[in-house]
C-alpha cells in the first residue's frame, strides 16, 4: 500500500469456506495439548511470548477498536489498536500495525517485480477478484525470501513508528490461488515474517485462516486477529490455541451478540462497519456490546 493510502473494505466475507475445516483443527486442539501455545493456567496478563521473550502480545480481554480504514481518537475504555501502516500509533496504547504481506494492493502492483507476481499459465497475475489485489509469488524458498525482503521493510516502519506487533493480512491467499500456492508456502512465509518482527521486537497475530492454527508454532505466531470469529462460530478454536489472546471484529449485530455471549469474558471483541470507517463518516459503526 501506497504512504497515506487508505485500506479497502475488510476481507472476511470471503472465510465462510473455511468452516469446515477449522472445525477439524478445533476439534484437534481442543483434545490434545498445543505446542507453542500459552499454558491455559498462566496467570501472568503480560506473559512475554513462549518463542521470544522480548515480544509482548496483547492483554488478554482488553478494550479494542480496529482502525485499518482510518486512524482517530481511539474511544473511552479502549487498551488495543489496529492501524494500517501508513498511520502512527495511537500514544499510550497497545498497536498492532496492518500490513497487506500476502497480495500486491492494486495501486502498488506496478511496484512489484514481474517475477514476484503470481501467474497462471498464460502468464496472467493470478487475481483475488473480490478486491482486485494480484497474489504475491510465494511458491519457491528464494521467491519467499525476495517477497518476505520487500514486506519486512513496511515491518520495519512499523517497529520504527513505535508499534507493539504485526497483522499480516491474506494469510489465507493460497486458498485462492487455483492451486499454485500450499498451506507449507504461506507456513514458511509467514516463518520469515515472523522471524524478522520478533527480532525487531514486535509480537505478531494470525490474521484470521483457523484451518492452520495446528500450524501457528512452526509459523511463529503470538495471538490471533480474527473476523466474525462469533458469526462463523470459531472465537473458540482461537481462543484454545492461543491462550484468550485474541482481537476479533465483527461485521453484524448477530456476530456481536454471538462473540460476545461465549466468549466475550475471554477475548477482545468489537463491531465495525465493513469500510471500518472513522467516526465523521455517515457509515461509521462501532460498538461492543
Amino acid at each position: 500500500m501506497s504512504e497515506g493510502a487508505i485500506i479497502p473494505v475488510v476481507h472476511a466475507v470471503r472465510r465462510a469456506a473455511a468452516g469446515a475445516a477449522a472445525a477439524l483443527v478445533s476439534l484437534t486442539l481442543l483434545t490434545s495439548c498445543s505446542t507453542g501455545s500459552a499454558s491455559p493456567g498462566a496467570t501472568a496478563a503480560d506473559r512475554r511470548t513462549a518463542e521470544d521473550p522480548g515480544v509482548e502480545p496483547p492483554p488478554r480481554h482488553a478494550g479494542f477498536d480496529y482502525q485499518i480504514g482510518g486512524a482517530y481518537r481511539p474511544p473511552a475504555g479502549v487498551r488495543v489498536v489496529s492501524r494500517d501502516r501508513a498511520a502512527d500509533p495511537a500514544p499510550g496504547l497497545y498497536n498492532i500495525c496492518y500490513v497487506n504481506a500476502f497480495q500486491a494492493q492494486p495501486d502498488e502492483l506496478a511496484d512489484w517485480p514481474d517475477d514476484l507476481v503470481l501467474r497462471d499459465d498464460e502468464g496472467e497475475p493470478v487475481v483475488d477478484e473480490d478486491w482486485d489485489e494480484a497474489l504475491l509469488d510465494i511458491s519457491t524458498a528464494v521467491k519467499r525470501e525476495r517477497v518476505a525482503e520487500r514486506v519486512n521493510r513496511w515491518v520495519d516502519g512499523c517497529a520504527e513508528k513505535g508499534y507493539d506487533a504485526v497483522e499480516p493480512d491474506n494469510y489465507d491467499s493460497y486458498t485462492r490461488s487455483d492451486g499454485l500456492l500450499t498451506a507449507d508456502d504461506a507456513v514458511a512465509f509467514a516463518r520469515l515474517l515472523t522471524r524478522h518482527a520478533h527480532a525487531r521486537g514486535l509480537a505478531v497475530g494470525q490474521k484470521n485462516t483457523a484451518e492452520l492454527l495446528d500450524r501457528r508454532a512452526r509459523a511463529g505466531f503470538d495471538f490471533a486477529v480474527t473476523e466474525e470469529c462469533g458469526a462463523y462460530d470459531e472465537c473458540g478454536t482461537y481462543a484454545e490455541a492461543y491462550d484468550d489472546r485474541v482481537v476479533d471484529v465483527e461485521y453484524t449485530d448477530s456476530g456481536l451478540r454471538k462473540a460476545v455471549a461465549g466468549f466475550g469474558d475471554r477475548i477482545a471483541v468489537v463491531r465495525r462497519d465493513l469500510e471500518v470507517s472513522t467516526p465523521d463518516d455517515a457509515g461509521y459503526v462501532r460498538r461492543t456490546g
